[in-house]
């Protein structure tokens, strides 16, 4: 596609009409993204989601963040909260898979706790990471929910993978240096998208 629109910006030969078309794509391309910065609920805590009715819905598989979805930010182990909706999910049918952009033996050492699959090194807000949760479960985008506390990451790898997206708010304020800075831009996205 870039290509193509390369040579068509190319092929226009008046400069300001150039210039008109050029910023409408980047409009278009700004309003996309923002788009996808926009999840289709939130919720104060992933234990007071209403996973029946995600379930009478047609939604068969969770993916879920764990750092301050599930519990604590860089936690080595997963706490009684964790525990519990893993537990609730599973008895209401559902598949689980954790999908994290920690290194392979936290995120898998606490996945293997839970007894759940886990996808390392997901590359949020890239969707390859949900692409390869949803392959190793079995479930097509329709089936499948992504449940995460980061607009940066996990709402938009959610809405770029085409699946439902339900952002939660963080489970405590202590939190990595670089995750504290991303949030007051949260707050601005927030803000203007009214969530």
């Amino acid at each position: 596609m870039i290509p193509i629109y390369i040579r068509f910006i190319g092929n226009i030969t008046n400069k300001s009409l150039r210039f008109t078309f050029q910023g409408f794509m980047y409009t278009i391309l700004l309003m996309n993204i923002f788009k996808a910065m926009v999840p289709d609920i939130v919720y104060k805590r992933a234990d007071v989601i209403p996973y029946e009715t995600l379930k009478s819905e047609g939604k068969t598989c969770i993916l879920f963040d764990f750092d301050n979805t599930l519990g604590p930010d860089h936690a080595t182990a997963p706490d009684k909260y964790a525990f519990d909706i893993i537990e609730k999910v599973q008895k209401l049918g559902f598949k689980c898979c954790l999908v994290s952009n920690a290194k392979s033996g936290r995120s898998a050492g606490i996945a293997q706790e839970l007894n759940i699959p886990c996808v390392t090194y997901a590359h949020k807000p890239r969707p390859v990471g949900i692409y390869r949760a949803m392959e190793k479960m079995g479930s097509s985008k329709e089936e499948t929910v992504m449940i995460g506390d980061q607009v940066f990451t996990d709402v938009i790898a959610g809405k770029l993978a085409g699946v439902y997206t339900i952002m939660v708010e963080r489970y405590s304020k202590k939190e990595i240096w670089y995750v504290v800075l991303k949030r007051p831009l949260e707050k601005i996205v927030r803000l203007f998208a009214r969530y």
